[in-house]
């Protein structure tokens, strides 16, 4: 039986934005650094340039040889904090180039917990943009609230109202996430707590945002993940304010053949252009504390972005 459904802090953070209305549209943000060129310097002499040496072990992935020694660091984080204490995997996408870094049993599956919201939200700004179903303000409140703090009662509401097994089936059959399913043994025949995927499912879910979402739904989404309220900063929020990352995170204490065991899921972006996208599901050990799985996530993601850890991030509170 499910121990608990996703815990949610209520109220914590600011106000959370409503999303647009089909005749409202957004332009996406636009992150612009603005380049300061060098002054020119030219030597009376100018020898020719050195050449530089590639760095030990750096072969060409389609990364940069600093971006592979990141990944050296999380795995070898991984394997020394969390190897044989759950299951812990990582998928990191960059948007630009289309390469994609994975570590773990991204094929494991492991609860969603709030972070299927993500799935809910994009399915609802979805069927409003083309004229399936039609919000009220009450629903726009409930989708901000859900990616805001993770509100579980706006969350059951819109479930309710626009969910089912049409919604899960969107999931796997447009969204790419071909792993979900419903986890049966309980009294609710669907529910959104109710259900399992894998890290890849979760990875491409945020593909799917990011290439097929209407650009305007797109900046909302990207605007309301990027302003959660503490309970959601940890997780992608490790990569460091610098990184302006975005996510939406979930945890919950989950009974199955695993044993009773905490997971602490995270799925967002950060970088310029939120170039990178970055899915992580923790399945923590039943011996596992929450607050040691989302550290554990949380410095996973610093470590991709060469961020010093322990990540400095806030830990939910389990109940709520």
């Amino acid at each position: 039986m499910l121990a608990c459904a996703v815990l949610v802090v209520v109220g914590c953070g600011g106000p959370a934005v409503d999303p647009p209305t089909v005749s409202n549209a957004m332009a996406p943000q636009v992150l612009a650094t603005p380049r300061v060129p060098a002054p020119l310097v030219t030597p009376a002499v100018a020898p020719p340039p050195p050449q530089a040496s590639p760095q030990a072990g750096c072969q060409d992935h389609g990364w940069s040889c600093a971006q592979q020694q990141r990944f050296a660091a999380a795995g070898d984080y991984i394997s020394r904090n969390v190897s044989g204490n759950g299951y812990l995997a990582v998928v990191f996408t960059d948007r630009q180039s289309g390469t994609v870094w994975r570590f773990g049993p991204t094929q494991h599956e492991g609860w969603t917990a709030s972070t299927i919201k993500l799935a809910i939200a994009t399915d609802l700004l979805r069927r409003q943009r083309a004229g399936q179903i039609t919000w009220t303000a009450a629903d726009r409140h409930d989708v901000a609230t859900m990616l805001n703090f993770s509100d579980e009662a706006a969350s059951d509401r819109l479930w309710a109202k626009y969910g089912g097994e049409d919604m899960l089936a969107r999931f796997r059959n447009q969204y790419g996430m071909t792993g979900l399913h419903f986890v049966p043994g309980f009294t609710a025949k669907t529910y959104w707590g109710f259900v399992k995927c894998t890290t890849d499912d979760l990875a491409a879910l945020t593909n799917y945002v990011f290439a097929q979402v209407n650009p305007a739904d797109r900046a909302y989404l990207i605007g309301a993940m990027r302003g959660v309220a503490p309970n959601q900063q940890w997780g992608v929020w490790a990569a460091g304010s610098a990184q302006r990352p975005g996510n939406k995170d979930g945890w919950s204490f989950e009974a199955d053949p695993y044993g009773k065991h905490w997971v602490t899921n995270t799925v967002g972006f950060a970088g310029p252009d939120e170039r990178y996208l970055v899915a992580v599901i923790y399945q923590v050990d039943p011996s596992g504390t929450l607050a040691g799985g989302v550290h554990a996530v949380s410095d996973v993601v610093a470590l991709l972005f060469g961020v010093p850890v322990p990540a400095q991030v806030t830990v939910p509170a389990p109940d709520g």
